[in-house]
């Protein structure tokens, strides 16, 4: 009789299993190297029937001294309430603008009542229309950086709040490229 020698299989299986686990731990590694990379998501925060959702500033050149601010509020009450004003650690000033388009024109105006929210509606402060001003900034706005406020609504009070810096042009909080026309816009 002769002897065979083993199948050429025989030994395989244990080195595949060890490639695989291999590349499962180095698909792993990627994964989480990719979600580290990704913008921390911001807060929302309520009081009452208001609810702020995703408070975000664009970044600042050095020696800027106003930055821009947006977020979205929503009224789930049965009473209308107004953000009447704020402040923001940031800036020495807070105020609320809204832009408009006059005759090709783009046009910013303080808000001088502030903005309502009427019961059941969501209001959007961004870019290109209704937004925040942070005036006579005390610091350059970093992109991934926090700074904290606070909004004042006629009914609900006062609400702590914390921006998340996006990058300079950004068009939403995770910063995302802003189109050209996004990009003039405060």
């Amino acid at each position: 009789h002769a002897v065979s020698s083993p199948p050429a299989t025989e030994g395989i299986e244990p080195a595949m299993a060890t490639i695989r686990f291999g590349l499962s731990c180095a698909s792993l590694a990627c994964c989480l190297v990719a979600l580290a990379a990704l913008p921390a998501a911001t807060a929302d925060f309520t009081k009452g029937d208001i609810k702020i959702t995703q408070p975000w500033a664009r970044a600042t050149p050095g020696g800027a001294k106003v930055a821009v601010g947006y977020l979205t509020l929503t009224n789930s009450g049965k009473v209308a309430d107004r953000l009447i004003g704020g402040t923001a650690l940031a800036a020495g000033t807070f105020e609320l603008h809204d832009m408009t388009m006059t005759d090709g024109v783009m046009r910013m105006r303080r808000v001088e009542k502030g903005i309502e929210i009427k019961p059941g509606a969501t209001v959007a402060l961004k870019p290109g229309s209704l937004h925040v001003m942070f005036i006579d900034l005390k610091q350059q706005l970093k992109q991934g950086d926090t700074f904290k406020g606070t909004l004042i609504f006629e009914k609900a009070g006062k609400v702590e709040i914390e921006y998340e810096v996006a990058p300079i042009g950004a068009a939403s909080p995770a910063g995302g490229a802003a189109k050209a026309e996004q990009r003039k816009n405060h």
